[in-house]
């Protein structure tokens, strides 16, 4: 099969727009890419033109974007690139969209706290402080109460809560680190 994959690096321009289907979940949201030039006249940096994309993802991808990405914030998307033109009023206009393999933060823009998703249990998917969470702000094990995986985000916030501590068996990486941080 010969694909065009491509990976961008740009910024959500929309929220996540999340639909069950017959096939499982499907999401899309809008994607802006800007190139950073270093102008040497001016000594500073320029913004070119912003190009934006559709970025569509089905089934896992789907809702784990439904319940990670808000408008905002620095993603890096790799899949396949569609261009598609169709007639509207009579006009002929071009689309190009994305359907994409995987999607996760720009690390060298900020930070991100990753849980993983076990099978069978979509409440872990969703964004903390989204009305789709289980527990609510008075829960004592809520996103800040002590049973919360709690990291920082780009913001200066944190995210986590949806994964309670003591809900996996740890890895040998994890007994490592806390046998490190125990360590006198």
């Amino acid at each position: 099969m010969n694909d065009t994959l491509v990976t961008l690096v740009g910024n959500a321009a929309t929220g996540v727009e999340f639909r069950e289907t017959a096939t499982g979940g499907m999401a899309r949201f809008r994607f802006a890419v800007t190139p950073r030039r270093w102008d040497r006249e001016k000594q500073l940096w320029t913004d070119g033109h912003t190009s934006f994309y559709t970025v569509w993802a089905w089934r896992t991808l789907a809702l784990n974007l439904s319940g990670s990405v808000s408008v905002g914030e620095p993603l890096v998307v790799h899949g396949r690139l569609k261009v598609r033109e169709e007639e509207r009023e009579g006009q002929r206009r071009t689309f190009v969209d994305i359907e994409a393999v995987a999607v996760g933060h720009d690390l060298t823009r900020g930070t991100s706290a990753f849980r993983r998703v076990m099978r069978g249990e979509p409440a872990l998917a969703a964004r903390v402080g989204s009305a789709d969470r289980a527990d609510g702000p008075d829960d004592p094990d809520g996103p800040d109460g002590p049973g919360g995986a709690v990291g920082p985000d780009a913001s200066g916030g944190s995210r986590g809560g949806a994964e309670r501590s003591g809900s996996r068996k740890p890895t040998g990486r994890q007994k490592a680190a806390s046998e490190l941080v125990s360590a006198p």
